[in-house]
């Protein structure tokens, strides 16, 4: 029998390919599947899985969160309420110091173009605001407003906000003066800036019981509202338009807070201002407290609290607000909340859709944080 010719070198390749080309072709054709994108990728980029994300708390979850806040601070032991007061007291004073020392340096201004002086004063002050609500700050202004709320819904005693005001007020009092006197002691209340403390300090003592008090009201009411609007915003330029607004504002007007006065009449006297520590207590420091309680607990604390909290429901209706720090656990990455199928009940069966968990009410952290204020 006739032997056959062998095939040439690549036909007998050709078994071996074969089955390689099918094997690609196949991949090709068939992608694998790609790894779950994260939840928070999606959301990002706006995919069918975005949700709106708010960047702003409702104001019934702010003043929760307000209340909250009032609670902890309260709840401090004491010698961490004073430190936390003497660091506010500080920062109010650093915040007073570049608002005296930038509006004072600008020759003829006062007499020239007041309204120019005032519009900068105003718009430097809300730094010490910041820094307080940042840091973990103290201010009696901001606590006779915050801890009453905290009592209003349960959270807090009546004892415990006298000894939060008490000790917060001589904290205050301790990092103010202490400012005022490194200020002077270091040469920087003089020339421009000591100029402006004496006429800022004088103009202070020279008004009636009354009046003082209605400002010292209206001040409070704006510096509380500073703070409760920090608290809404759940990211730091939030938080600045919140404070610097209605901070400004109060400063531009020309209201009474006791805090930020327990700095400006000390370097006011330290420079030389023609009063005394009796005209300085009496005709400033007492109205202006007086009026600045008034304001926090009634006017922002006990509003709110009958708006959003316990004073505006009836006592069967009431649900205490609970103090947590613990954050809800954030849903799986790259997965949907799936429907829930209830049991078939008679001939309808119930479709229930669980909530949305990135929609889900969040708490506010405890004391030491930033995102929840208090001045």
């Amino acid at each position: 029998m006739p032997r056959l010719a062998s095939p040439p070198p690549l036909l007998r390749l050709l078994p071996l390919l074969l089955p390689l080309a099918a094997a690609l072709s196949t991949r090709d054709s068939h992608p694998p599947a790609r790894p779950a994108v994260p939840r928070s990728l999606l959301l990002l980029r706006g995919g069918a899985a975005s949700q709106p994300i708010a960047s702003v708390k409702s104001p019934k979850e702010a003043y929760e969160g307000f209340a909250k806040k009032g609670a902890a601070n309260a709840k401090l032991p004491l010698l961490n309420v004073l430190h936390q007061s003497v660091m506010g007291g500080c920062y109010v004073g650093l915040g007073g110091l570049l608002s005296m020392t930038i509006a004072g340096s600008v020759p003829g201004i006062a007499s020239s173009n007041p309204g120019l002086q005032k519009f900068i004063f105003a718009a430097l002050f809300p730094v010490n605001l910041l820094l307080i609500l940042m840091t973990g700050g103290q201010l009696f202004t901001g606590n006779s407003a915050a801890v009453p709320a905290a009592m209003y819904e349960g959270l807090v005693t009546f004892p415990e906000l006298v000894r939060s005001w008490v000790v917060s007020y001589v904290g205050n009092i301790i990092g103010c003066g202490a400012l005022a006197l490194a200020a002077t002691y270091c040469g920087l209340n003089s020339y421009g800036t000591a100029e402006l403390a004496v006429a800022t300090a004088a103009k202070k003592c020279a008004s009636s019981f009354g009046p003082t008090l209605v400002k010292a009201i209206l001040c409070n009411w704006l510096v509380c509202l500073a703070v409760f609007l920090a608290g809404a915003s759940d990211d730091l330029a939030g938080k600045m338009v919140g404070i610097w607004f209605p901070i400004s504002t109060f400063v531009a007007i020309g209201l009474e807070h006791s805090v930020a006065n327990l700095f400006l009449l000390p370097m006011g006297l330290l420079a030389g201002a023609k009063l005394s520590l009796a005209d300085v207590i009496f005709k400033n420091l007492i109205p202006v407290t007086i009026g600045n309680a008034i304001a926090g607990a009634f006017v922002v604390a006990a509003g709110y609290s009958y708006a959003f909290g316990a004073l505006g429901k009836v006592a069967d209706d009431a649900v205490p607000i609970a103090v947590s720090s613990a954050r809800e656990a954030p849903p799986d990455e790259g997965h949907l909340p799936s429907p829930v199928i209830t049991p078939p009940s008679g001939h309808e069966v119930g479709v229930e859709t669980q909530q949305d968990p990135m929609s889900a009410h969040v708490d506010t952290a405890p004391e030491g944080s930033p995102d929840a204020p208090t001045v």
